[in-house]
């Protein structure tokens, strides 16, 4: 279904928000290291995006995931979990988390919100506990196939910014955790596939000229098909996206670059008037290719 407007998305979120799934606790046995008492802080004051709001969310210490089920008659029987940015001290949360859940919706593809636990934690890598959030979260998505009405061979991730950096190192790090397991953790935390969408702190933090992935990252034959998306006027973050695309491809993992002249950052699926806007006609080939959609869901 060609590129989704931002309009669309707006009267779609009014239609479709009763319908989501309330909240799902990814840790009701008790988060990982305890859940700070500082309450949650949401706001819509800072930078707008393609002349609209964005609602940041930062103090998250109860991580969650919601549910947005696309209507059954289309639905493509897989999932993706989606990963807003934010620098690992907010999210990005409508921006590039529910804005996001309506397309893939708009695509049959169900979409699982995740609210990953921000700011960073003191005396932890600020990845640790975001990643523990989504390695949970795909593993209750796999548990889970059978309600969901997902195969389970196609749970997908899609990370926008810092958000693009945590759902690398899900597909680099499925093999290790580092929170207690419990039985849903019995189900893979592997994701199929992976979308990255002006991702963020992909190369590593080295002062010589030569592109290096950052060392978190261990790419390896068994990392999922991946996709990225980068603008040339990144700046910060190009060399990491090329360094990354690089070490996929010298590995033999199936990897796509979607480079554009310019777009920047932080703009997720709103018109901002450059080309990089077309990006989700780009993946919706992409999901099709790779067999994440399997029929046409054009209406």
């Amino acid at each position: 279904m060609k590129h989704f407007i931002l309009l669309c998305v707006c009267v779609g979120y009014m239609q479709t928000a009763a319908a989501q799934d309330k909240p799902i606790k990814l840790f009701p046995e008790g988060v990982p290291g305890g859940a700070d008492t500082v309450a949650e802080k949401r706001n819509t004051d800072g930078n707008r995006v393609a002349g609209g709001n964005v609602l940041r969310i930062t103090n998250v210490s109860q991580p969650t995931i919601t549910v947005y089920q696309p209507p059954q008659e289309f639905a493509a029987g897989s999932a993706v979990i989606v990963c807003p940015g934010g620098g690992y001290d907010l999210l990005a949360y409508d921006l590039e988390g529910d804005e996001a859940c309506l397309w893939l919706n708009d695509l049959g593809i169900t979409a699982v919100l995740l609210k990953y636990r921000v700011p960073q934690r003191e005396g932890r890598p600020p990845y640790e506990a975001p990643l523990e959030d989504l390695q949970r979260a795909i593993s209750y998505v796999r548990a889970h196939r059978a309600s969901l009405n997902i195969d389970p061979e196609r749970i997908g991730v899609l990370g926008f910014s810092t958000g693009g950096h945590l759902a690398a190192l899900a597909a680099t790090g499925f093999d290790r955790r580092t929170y207690p397991l419990r039985a849903v953790d019995k189900a893979s935390c592997r994701p199929n596939f992976c979308l990255l969408v002006y991702p963020s702190h992909l190369g590593a933090r080295a002062t010589d000229s030569c592109l290096q992935t950052a060392p978190e990252l261990r790419v390896t034959k068994r990392t999922p098909p991946t996709m990225i998306v980068q603008t040339e006027d990144d700046k910060s973050f190009i060399d990491g996206s090329l360094s990354y695309y690089r070490a996929l491809k010298s590995v033999g993992v199936r990897a796509w670059l979607f480079l554009y002249s310019r777009g920047g950052h932080g703009y997720g699926l709103r018109d901002t008037g450059a080309m990089v806007n077309s990006w989700p006609d780009r993946a919706e080939d992409w999901f099709r290719e790779i067999g994440v959609i399997t029929a046409d869901t054009d209406d």
